[in-house]
């Protein structure tokens, strides 16, 4: 199978089961790109996550971007996004044509209350992942922790927390 078929379907996966966004999306995306198709290895994956984050747009779409760049250069990145980015644009094709008709019923409704837990347990696990290969040392927690204080207690804006903690991990590391 070519890597650009190979790519499209595994981002086309990424994103038909992904409920949530792009931080759901992170423990799918680790599992195909870091454990099966050994595309990245964890730490390049945390790097993609901060990369993602801090470059305009969706996360999971910088994401597939990048390791489609990474795997089969520019066609390999516009195969990854288009992967990641069909399932959803289709899915939004179906609900609009059939909304009307079913916005009322009982069914779609549970299934929508269904998928709050299990987005909610996504993004947690999104979390638990990125922890593991970012909290490197004791500076690395000490950044978290400020940006972390100062977000939630504070309610400081997040494009300046992130260039804060870009300049005080540069200034640290």
């Amino acid at each position: 199978m070519s890597i650009f078929l190979k790519l499209f379907i595994t981002f086309f996966k990424i994103g038909l089961f992904s409920f949530g966004g792009g931080y759901a999306m992170l423990p799918l995306i680790s599992k195909e790109v870091v454990y099966n198709n050994h595309w990245l290895d964890a730490k390049e994956f945390a790097d993609l996550i901060a990369i993602s984050q801090a470059t305009p747009g969706p996360i999971a779409i910088n994401g597939a971007t990048y390791v489609g760049y990474r795997v089969g250069g520019f066609w390999g990145s516009i195969f990854s996004t288009l992967g990641v980015v069909l399932p959803s644009f289709i899915i939004m094709l179906l609900i609009i044509k059939f909304f009307n008709a079913f916005k009322n019923n009982e069914y779609v409704e549970n299934a929508f209350l269904g998928l709050r837990p299990a987005t909610i347990g996504l993004i947690a696990a999104a979390a638990v992942l990125v922890s593991y290969d970012s909290f490197i040392d004791f500076k690395s927690v000490l950044i978290f922790t400020g940006v972390f204080i100062a977000s939630y207690k504070y309610k400081a804006d997040p494009i300046l927390l992130t260039v804060a903690a870009g300049i005080v991990g540069s200034i640290l590391y």
